[in-house]
């Protein structure tokens, strides 16, 4: 049995499958590579592209999809052993996730961070357990990374450049200003993905505060010792911009003051300038611009950017149907 917690567990082989499969689906959206099947799919987080592409790729594919909300249609589970369950939450995920496998073919599940410690955070408990009791295949919906968006900007790119070979491409990594400290999960699958493409890879950060967790930089430069390119970190705008065939935007709290947020506020707010405008993506080599959405414009990209027929986000977002119908369908053959 093999899960899809994260790429970086999988081969650049089969994520080239996972791609081309994607890519295959994209062009006959309907089959019945799920005929019969099921996925429960785990929500403990909001979502929009996620659960509607996960529903529907399912029901494409001939399967049914069955969506939970633990803690509002669904019990609130316990993911500590040894807790007395005296409190709020009613059920193990120990009894959860052996009972889900009895039912359906396939967990998904999405679990942020809770923004109190990193320490604990970063350790991925909630997908970690799931994966640990279920008999059946676990997908990551979004934890502390996000593998089905990296699958889906990767094939974005590969439509736009018109190649699988992504290599001597530069790619930016630009983090965004956000009135509120936000989730690394879409930066470290996309400096975990870009990496693995062996593209050139510049980190765009405002300070040293701001730089991913080691764990993601160690991928990165693993990555490009496997695959080429190269990997660097930047804390300056005009120079990481320069010629650069890719800017991918988001914006995510310093992992210094994570749980802690109130000293981070007033850096943050010096750096409303690292927003993604036309002067910034004139420095590039008539480079395409991408985020993962949601994004608030004239926040993080203005509205020039979002609507320049260089911007591939909604390529990137409709992508998300595709590559996760090729995992479904991976995961059960």
């Amino acid at each position: 049995m093999k899960h899809f917690l994260n790429t970086q567990d999988w081969s650049r082989a089969d994520l080239d499958a996972l791609l081309a499969q994607a890519a295959a689906f994209k062009r006959n959206k309907l089959g019945d590579a799920l005929k019969g099947r099921s996925i429960a799919l785990v929500f403990f987080n909001p979502s929009m592209r996620t659960r509607t592409s996960f529903e529907l790729g399912a029901f494409q594919l001939g399967g049914h999809a069955i969506v939970l909300q633990p803690g509002k249609d669904a019990w609130p589970i316990e993911f500590d052993l040894g807790t007395v369950m005296d409190g709020d939450t009613e059920e193990h995920i120990a009894e959860v996730a052996r009972v889900l496998a009895r039912y359906v073919d396939m967990i998904g599940v999405r679990a942020f961070p809770k923004f109190v410690d990193w320490a604990v955070d970063r350790q991925d408990r909630v997908l970690k357990a799931f994966a640990k009791y279920s008999t059946v295949p676990v997908i990551n919906m979004e934890t502390i990374t996000h593998p089905c968006q990296e699958l889906a900007h990767a094939l974005a790119l590969q439509e736009h450049f018109g190649s699988n070979d992504l290599r001597g491409k530069k790619y930016v990594l630009t983090w965004t200003y956000h009135p509120k400290p936000l989730n690394t999960a879409v930066a470290n699958s996309a400096l975990t993905i870009a990496t693995r493409m062996g593209m050139d890879v510049t980190l765009l950060c405002p300070t040293p505060e701001y730089v991913l967790d080691e764990r993601y930089l160690g991928w990165a430069n693993q990555n490009i010792a496997e695959s080429g390119g190269s990997f660097q970190v930047s804390h300056d705008i005009e120079s990481a911009y320069s010629g650069a065939d890719v800017v991918y935007a988001k914006s995510w709290g310093a992992l210094p003051y994570f749980g802690n947020w109130a000293p981070e506020q007033p850096i943050r707010e010096r750096f409303k300038h690292f927003i993604v405008d036309e002067a910034k993506m004139a420095l590039t080599n008539d480079g395409v611009f991408s985020h993962c959405l949601p994004l608030r414009r004239n926040v993080k990209a203005t509205d020039a950017v979002m609507d320049s027929p260089r911007c591939i986000a909604i390529d990137e977002a409709e992508n998300r149907l595709h590559v996760q119908k090729a995992v479904m369908a991976a995961l059960l053959r």
